[in-house]
């Protein structure tokens, strides 16, 4: 058993209102060394897999299908621990 973290974010350039919401939260608070912010999620998945890259394909193809829209947003797949 695989377990993986996939982050998953938007593309530079698409706009983030999320993001900039927060930032300007921040700079309320008083934060004003903000720049940037940019809101993402983290994928946990535990996947049953003879190896490390069947694992990483099988889980290539759950996020191109489902998890991840690959017109706008990026992702990153880690495999965090093996059971």
């Amino acid at each position: 058993m695989y377990k993986a973290n996939i982050y998953v974010t938007l593309k530079k350039g698409v706009l983030d209102p999320q993001g900039n919401a927060v930032k300007n939260s921040l700079h309320v608070l008083g934060y004003q060394a903000v720049s940037e912010v940019r809101i993402g999620k983290l994928i946990e998945v535990w996947l049953e897999a003879d190896d490390e890259q069947n694992a990483r394909r099988e889980l290539e193809e759950l996020i191109d299908r489902l998890l991840a829209n690959p017109v706008i947003e990026d992702y990153q797949v880690e495999i965090v621990g093996v059971e």
